[in-house]
């Protein structure tokens, strides 16, 4: 049985994280390497929490699974820094993919004690 060709244009990607790996990541100390997968946006939301290293987990965790979900649909070419995540007025996370935008990528991040997880679903 043939795939409908929506189906075809579908990704999805799924990532999960040790909130712990983020904890002892300091703003200042470790601009350089948190530079290079955060926007400014998502680590001044990130660090204005009293539990940053969940924040940031789940972040990096969505960025991941995006990168995964656009790997599926053939893009090779993929930066941290292209992607951010922001919420929705509801706090829903969202997803702004940048140079990748003309794909349709909706994320959902769940978290519990110790990880982080995220899943993306692409439709192209």
């Amino acid at each position: 049985m043939a795939l409908s060709k929506k189906l075809q244009n579908f990704s999805i990607g799924i990532d999960m994280e040790s909130i712990g790996r983020f904890k002892k990541l300091d703003p200042i100390k470790d601009k350089i390497f948190l530079s290079k997968i955060f926007t400014k946006k998502e680590l001044k939301y990130c660090f204005a929490k009293k539990n940053f290293a969940r924040h940031l987990a789940g972040r990096f965790a969505a960025k991941e699974a995006v990168v995964k979900a656009l790997y599926g649909a053939g893009q090779k070419k993929l930066n941290y820094k292209d992607m951010e995540v922001v919420n929705e007025k509801n706090g829903a996370p969202q997803i702004i993919a940048g140079k990748h935008n003309d794909f349709n990528i909706k994320i959902s991040l769940s978290y519990c004690e110790d990880k982080a997880a995220a899943i993306a679903m692409l439709i192209a």
